[in-house]
């Protein structure tokens, strides 16, 4: 398992789990603002193992990081 594999996974799932904070806050009428930090810390998380990984992440890729990090933490 690389680092940017497990820098991937956790900006996915960051981001994912924002985006009903996101809907929740809109639909209360109060700022976004801990669903907004959250967003970006998924997207700089997401950003930076684009960046460390040579040639990047395909779409076909990103299941068997998700493959590559759970093994590693099944196995740790």
């Amino acid at each position: 398992m690389h680092n940017a594999d497990l820098y991937l996974v956790l900006g996915i799932i960051v981001a994912a789990f924002a985006i009903p904070a996101v809907i929740s806050a809109f639909s209360d009428s109060r700022p976004p603002r801990a669903a907004a930090i959250a967003v970006l810390v998924g997207g700089g998380l997401i950003l930076f193992a684009f960046i460390s990984r040579p040639g990047g992440y395909t779409p076909d890729q990103i299941p068997a990081a998700f493959t590559r990090v759970l093994a590693w933490l099944l196995n740790q």
